[in-house]
């Protein structure tokens, strides 16, 4: 586990004098071989769900930003369309984002997703795993959810990391990246 940190500046004018914001961002970098932080949240049906309860387990653990939005839609759906062949393989999948369980279940409903999501309101497991840091988008630079994927192996460590996530073919990136054809 490495920790990044960065940091950078915003000028906030405030009845004409300029004060000086720094925003000091640690990041925590998780690698293949790690440990995966162990995590407790509430699914889209108010049950909790724990990293242990999936020992002797293999999990596909993704990070996403919204519910109903393009791209986590995308992803959701590719995997839902390949649950069964997750499920052959042995690992279980778990999706998480800041939104609440009524917005999961709603997600769930409206897609017919077969497995958990899990409500990360307070970015306590978003930050573990290191999904939470600064993004550029058309050069403006802001916090948010990194889309992100960990697989965890059944004895809890970390077998892959995607960071740069093909959301119409996810399935196939890890597929391939595993080795599991």
């Amino acid at each position: 586990m490495n920790y990044l940190a960065s940091w950078w500046l915003t000028v906030v004018q405030v009845e004409k004098f300029p004060i000086f914001v720094y925003k000091i961002f640690i990041m925590i970098s998780l690698n293949v071989g790690d440990k995966a932080p162990e995590f407790v949240a509430f699914d889209q049906n108010g049950e909790q769900i724990q990293l242990s309860d999936f020992k002797g387990k293999k999990l596909i653990l993704y990070f996403y930003p919204k519910d109903n939005t393009p791209g986590c839609t995308s992803e959701a759906c590719n995997f839902r369309d390949n649950y069964d062949f997750w499920i052959e393989k042995g690992y279980q999948v778990i999706g998480i984002s800041p939104d609440s369980p009524v917005s999961h279940q709603k997600f769930i409903e409206k897609y017919d997703l077969p497995f958990p999501l899990l409500s990360d309101p307070e970015k306590k497991i978003i930050k573990a795993y290191g999904a939470w840091g600064l993004k550029k988008l058309y050069g403006r630079e802001y916090e948010g959810l990194k889309r992100s994927t960990f697989v965890i192996d059944d004895e809890g460590n970390i077998m892959e990391i995607f960071k740069t996530v093909k959301t119409k073919t996810h399935t196939e990136q890890i597929v391939k990246k595993l080795n599991l054809e």
